[in-house]
């Protein structure tokens, strides 16, 4: 039996790739693993849930013994997983979590199955939950229908909503591990056309509570000259719309670049909520770009370990209001040079453009404006992916006849500030190093 994700996508017009297959009536995960080895390399993911898997091309296929699984800890490893080769479809499919991903597809027989009306919750656009008892005991399963929602634009049915609630205020996600939920959050954000759904939904289920850097967010006011559209969690959500409208746009492909994108802009104003003040009739945020670093290292670090996809989102969250400093002050080359040494330019002009059109603002057309600006600037140097690089390095200056000493770095500094400030040829700058040292 064809089941799960493939099916459901079948019925929605989304492109497979990867494939869940159960097998019912054999026992045996050996004979199952014979059969598949003439088509490539099989490997068993986990013997206890009875789990192969296939590579063919760039298709991916799960094949898997039925099974039941019970809760007996608090842990996203501690069910108690029973195969069973003679339970019904229906019996196998009651430890999956929603209707829409509980249909098979039968191959002998060539017709679908659907024990708990998945085909018409589909068509409803509805995400219901199957069973109330083995549904709350799976915690994951809140950020995965937060996921759907926001993935396919459907509604979640009000009991399962209520039993979401109910997981949440029992503290249960208390217990799943960053990698699972980071792991549903990327599909969320490389799967949705409007990834606000999701936190919407979030917000609304009170999961809020384990990032209060996001919760922050909310009823902090904002100039309505620059924020006609409310308070900082409006702004960050029609932002994070923006980012996924421009990525598709723009046909970015790296899932790594679009997710350090993704975060990048929900966590930009994380700052404003330690520095809005209102002076003279005014609502101010003075430096919120450079206070906004300590609560994006910790929103981050409650989702991954991963020191350098940290430091991106921060060097991007620490300069997204350059871009529109640089091009109201009309500022030189050099400035654009000492830019990108912090920070990748081009990303940073996505995440500015998703932040300033993720408002209600009149003038939108200045938002693109700035971005371009700068960007040309940075692509006339070639700095718009990569750092500018010293032209002037150690070796040059041992050719000189200099001993390599603590008064190189002191030197290469000088010879470096003269090519950001002064635009100067190599040549020129040795000159200068000659003369001064």
């Amino acid at each position: 039996m064809l089941v799960g994700g493939s099916v459901r996508d079948h019925f929605l017009n989304i492109p497979i790739k990867d494939y869940d297959i159960e097998i019912f009536g054999i026992n045996s995960l050996e004979i199952i693993q014979n059969c598949l080895q003439k088509y490539g390399c099989v490997k068993l993911v986990g013997k206890s849930f009875g789990v192969l898997t296939l590579r063919v091309n760039e298709y991916d296929f799960d094949f898997a013994l039925p099974r039941t699984e019970k809760k007996v800890g608090n842990t996203h490893q501690d069910f108690e997983v029973i195969t069973n080769a003679n339970l019904s479809f229906k019996e196998a499919a009651l430890r999956r979590d929603f209707t829409i991903n509980a249909i098979g597809y039968d191959f002998s027989t060539k017709e679908f199955l659907d024990p708990f009306n998945g085909i018409k919750d589909l068509k409803n656009r509805t995400i219901k939950h199957i069973n109330d008892k083995t549904f709350v005991e799976d915690s994951l399963r809140v950020y995965r229908a937060v996921g759907f929602a926001s993935r396919f634009d459907f509604k979640i049915e009000e009991k399962t909503k209520e039993l979401c609630k109910q997981i949440v205020f029992k503290n249960e996600l208390d217990f799943l591990p960053k990698e699972r939920i980071y792991e549903e959050f990327k599909k969320l954000f490389l799967k949705s056309s409007k990834p606000s759904i999701a936190f919407e939904l979030m917000r609304e289920l009170g999961v809020l509570k384990y990032f209060s850097e996001l919760k922050l967010l909310i009823d902090c006011i904002q100039e309505p000259e620059y924020h006609p559209e409310g308070d900082v969690w409006i702004h960050t959500m029609m932002a994070l719309d923006e980012m996924a409208r421009i990525l598709k746009e723009e046909k970015i492909e790296d899932e790594y670049k679009k997710l350090y994108l993704f975060y990048a802009t929900l966590c930009h104003d994380l700052g404003k909520p330690f520095c809005t003040k209102e002076i003279n009739g005014k609502i101010t945020s003075f430096k919120h770009e450079n206070l906004g670093i300590e609560p994006t290292i910790s929103f981050l670090s409650k989702l991954t370990n991963e020191k350098k996809f940290i430091e991106i989102v921060c060097s991007l969250v620490k300069n997204h209001l350059a871009p529109f400093q640089l091009y109201k002050t009309e500022s030189s080359l050099k400035a654009v040079k000492r830019l990108s040494l912090k920070v990748n330019i081009e990303d940073l002009c996505l995440v500015c453009l998703a932040d300033c059109l993720g408002r209600t603002i009149k003038d939108k057309e200045k938002c693109p404006k700035a971005t371009s600006w700068l960007l040309e600037k940075a692509k006339e140097l070639d700095i718009h992916n990569e750092p500018i690089r010293p032209i002037v390095q150690g070796r040059d200056l041992i050719n000189l006849g200099f001993k390599p000493s603590n008064k190189f770095k002191e030197i290469l500094e000088f010879a470096f500030d003269l090519q950001l400030d002064f635009h100067l040829e190599k040549e020129l700058i040795i000159k200068k190093i000659i003369e001064k040292y």
